[in-house]
């Protein structure tokens, strides 16, 4: 009976790290969506609105689901203390917050560019860095989607079966 128990606890564990393992694919997708939503919101605010980087960082931030809510807080947060660059800013808010995130390498790139040329120049320079951003976030979230769609059912399925061979190997 003690067997049994433990075979099941083992196949549901597994079947728990596979479902989440194919969770992180599909929430790289997401958060990816959002981060396009969040800079054509700042493009936005800059061009149309006319606001501050400040302003429209908490506005955005308000507008956001987290993780990527406290990044855009954290950013407004530093650029009014002011003790910092606004690329320092933007560095300190991103490394601060990208454990949360489902992001890789490449978006942390494309982010970090962004950073670097945010604030800088007027307003149709920042557009075009801004429609620059997107389009490489636009690759990074059409790499997201392929991986997702080849690998989610995959990492459940193994998942799962990892633990029924687990529990084969034990009994």
């Amino acid at each position: 009976m003690i067997k049994w128990v433990g075979a099941i606890l083992i196949v549901i564990a597994t079947t728990w790290v596979g479902f989440e393992a194919a969770k992180h694919l599909s929430q790289r997708t997401r958060q990816l969506r959002q981060l396009k939503v969040a800079l054509q919101s700042l493009e936005a605010e800059i061009m149309y609105g006319h606001t501050s980087l400040i302003v429209a960082s908490q506005n955005i931030s308000k507008q956001l689901p987290k993780p990527l809510s406290w990044f855009f807080e954290q950013f407004a947060k530093k650029l009014v203390k002011g003790h910092t660059s606004v690329k320092g800013a933007w560095e300190e808010s991103l490394q601060e917050i990208w454990r949360f995130t489902a992001f890789k390498q490449g978006e942390y790139e494309v982010l970090k560019q962004f950073g670097e040329t945010l604030g800088q120049h007027d307003r149709v320079s920042q557009q075009k860095h801004i429609k620059l951003a997107l389009s490489h976030l636009e690759r990074e979230e059409a790499d997201a989607i392929d991986r997702q769609n080849r690998y989610e059912k995959m990492v459940k399925s193994l998942g799962v079966l990892s633990g029924l061979l687990l529990v084969i190997l034990l009994m």
